[in-house]
């Protein structure tokens, strides 16, 4: 719980992707075509906050070695920030491809 709190304190996108959850989330209950696509559907949304964490995670742990810049730590934010991305695209997949 203090992950998700500070996560919540101090990280926009991850607030951002969370307000989206409270939309998301009733509106597949009401859209999806089947228990299997509603299952599909709030877990690419859950995948998505996943990868967030994981992404403020590495974040945090590269801005604490220092705050002097380095090709290696750009590179590892670069990843993870990448890995959040893919994930949305997974989930905008699955949610189109179940509703039409």
């Amino acid at each position: 719980m203090h992950g998700l709190r500070a996560a919540w304190i101090d990280e926009m996108a991850f607030k951002q992707e969370v307000v989206l959850l409270f939309v998301l989330v009733p509106l597949a209950v009401y859209l999806a075509p089947s228990r299997i696509a509603l299952a599909l559907m709030l877990g690419s949304c859950g995948l998505v906050i996943v990868t967030e964490l994981l992404n403020s995670a590495l974040e945090a742990a590269i801005d604490r070695i220092g705050p002097e810049k380095h090709p290696l730590s750009k590179k590892a934010k670069d990843l993870g920030s990448a890995a959040v991305f893919i994930t949305l695209l997974i989930a905008v997949m699955t949610w189109l491809l179940l509703l039409i």
